[in-house]
């Protein structure tokens, strides 16, 4: 909560790299891996109990969790930008860090997700209870306060824009260190402040470093099949960077990419077209590879 406390506009970035952003609906939320858009800015409100906080976006609105389920019989719930009658627990969250991230859960156990996969899950934010392995991840958030609380100064205030980069001086979405010096200030003060980037990229060991060296990746590019290996007909495959080097690795990755369990990862053979699941590694050079995703009872053709 302390690290809340300082700040007063703030970007949060999901498990897949994307930013949370208002829509401008001023209805919806969303997520985008470009978050120099306005509507990436989050305002920081401390609820009175000093637990928790409230989250407004650059349109006045509160993030809010709400009891609309995000399909039929689906436990996720989904989230909206609203502007309630009374401050009630709805729109309040309680930071829970976690390392270098933070879960923002709900008073009612339940913790804002950014939503990965196929559509309609794809770049959807909601609030749920993590229950499977596979996601249990998408509830962890990367923080970079923008703004500082500045005493005794009025907050600057943000047109509504989706379209309107931010223009926060000397700010780059690429930079790592823990604080970046920036003149961010207010009409007619001579005060400054410095923004704050709290990412899990500051951290890392070397070792790490040069795992997620863009040279060591590979694309992936990947279709989806049913048990007996068919894709549907006329679909498009998807792509990622994989910086990974096992098949485990590749099929955890598969996971989160699809939002599917029990899966198989099959790569086709080029002499008679017919698929077999990756099982012991993966080709030591790093060519682009085309895969297809099948359920474990996929029997082979």
């Amino acid at each position: 909560m302390e690290f809340f406390k300082k700040a007063n506009v703030i970007r949060l970035k999901s498990y897949h790299d994307k930013f949370m952003l208002a829509d401008d609906d001023e209805e919806t939320v969303y997520q985008d891996r470009n978050g120099t858009y306005k509507n990436a800015l989050w305002t920081v409100e401390i609820a009175e109990t000093g637990d928790a906080i409230r989250l407004k976006s650059c349109y006045g609105k509160y993030l809010t969790a709400s009891n609309v389920p995000f399909l039929l019989k689906s436990t996720a719930k989904k989230v909206f930008q609203t502007l309630p009658n009374r401050l009630d627990s709805s729109i309040e969250w309680e930071p829970i860090r976690e390392g270098v991230q933070v879960r923002l859960r709900t008073r009612y156990g339940r913790f804002l997700r950014g939503n990965g996969g196929l559509p309609p899950w794809r770049n959807t934010i909601t609030h749920d209870v993590p229950h499977r392995t596979a996601t249990a991840n998408w509830v962890l958030w990367d923080v970079e306060i923008v703004e500082l609380q500045m005493q005794g100064h009025e907050n600057p205030k943000f047109k509504p824009s989706r379209l309107s980069p931010m223009t926060t001086p000397n700010y780059s979405p690429n930079l790592t260190p823990t604080e970046i010096s920036s003149a961010t200030t207010s009409p007619g003060s001579d005060h400054s402040s410095k923004i704050e980037i709290w990412s899990p990229k500051v951290e890392l060991n070397n070792n790490y470093d040069s795992f997620l060296s863009p040279k060591e990746g590979r694309t992936i590019y990947y279709g989806i099949g049913n048990e007996k290996g068919e894709v549907r007909e006329g679909s498009k495959e998807e792509s990622f960077i994989f910086y990974g080097k096992s098949v485990e690795e590749l099929k955890e990755h598969m996971k989160q990419q699809t939002g599917l369990d029990d899966i198989l990862v099959c790569c086709r053979n080029p002499l008679n077209s017919k698929l077999y699941p990756l099982r012991l590694h993966l080709p030591p050079i790093k060519n682009a590879m085309h895969v297809v995703v099948v359920p474990s009872t996929f029997q082979g053709n």
